[in-house]
């Protein structure tokens, strides 16, 4: 395995958080997703990875970037189809706020990546999300292409198998984790430590734990 590994960020700088709009205004929707994205990047840079945007506009930002807005799933099966075979690619998600490098690290490990935290070595590495979505993916696997419809765990499951692929699963709180309703900004406030974080306490939110159960509060707008 490389050194570095590349690693897809999939961003919708165009539409970004639709399920925040209850929340937060388009504008804030917006700058809290750069924040998100700005913290996934610096946690894929510390766990060895080589990050590139998948965006749907170009962003402006020091990152290398390939501009493509297809569906997630076409969008992203081309450009694993244009990485070609012999080298993994990961395709790590954009709002998970949590991500440190040593979750992305075990995420290496499972398919025996340098530098990884493990000694796996399984054709794919699946990091899920709640609710059976898949928050990350290591493909080192020449025929394994993703389906993001539905509850794409178990669709990954589904494509390891008809292709002979062998799997590990990453059990990872900080990576199974994305932020996409009100709760879940919770999580962030509790557990986060970046830009993420600090965006949400600079635009007034904070915990609440007056009826027992800890959820968010905004102290203004």
């Amino acid at each position: 395995m490389p050194d570095t590994v590349d690693a897809l960020v999939p961003f919708s700088p165009d539409r970004p958080k639709t399920r925040l709009s209850d929340t937060l205004d388009p504008e804030e929707r917006r700058a809290f997703a750069e924040a998100m994205l700005s913290d996934v990047l610096a946690a894929l840079d510390g766990a060895g990875f080589t990050p590139r945007l998948l965006t749907t506009e170009p962003t402006g930002r020091d990152v290398p970037e390939t501009v493509d807005d297809r569906p997630l799933t076409e969008a992203v099966n081309a450009a694993l189809d244009a990485h070609g075979p012999g080298s993994p690619l990961a395709v790590v998600m954009a709002d998970l706020a949590l991500a440190t490098p040593r979750a992305l690290a075990r995420l290496r490990g499972s398919v025996g990546a340098s530098g990884g935290d493990g000694d796996g070595d399984a054709d794919v590495a699946i990091a899920p999300g709640r609710g059976g979505g898949t928050n990350a993916l290591l493909v080192r696997h020449p025929e394994f292409r993703v389906d993001y419809h539905g509850a794409s765990y178990l669709d990954h499951l589904r494509v390891a198998r008809d292709i002979d692929a062998s799997v590990r699963e990453v059990d990872s709180r900080r990576l199974a984790t994305d932020i996409d309703e009100r709760a879940d900004l919770t999580e962030v406030l509790l557990a986060g430590d970046g830009a993420a974080r600090d965006w949400l306490r600079d635009a007034g939110f904070g915990l609440d734990a007056g009826d027992g159960r800890v959820s968010v509060e905004r102290a203004r707008k």
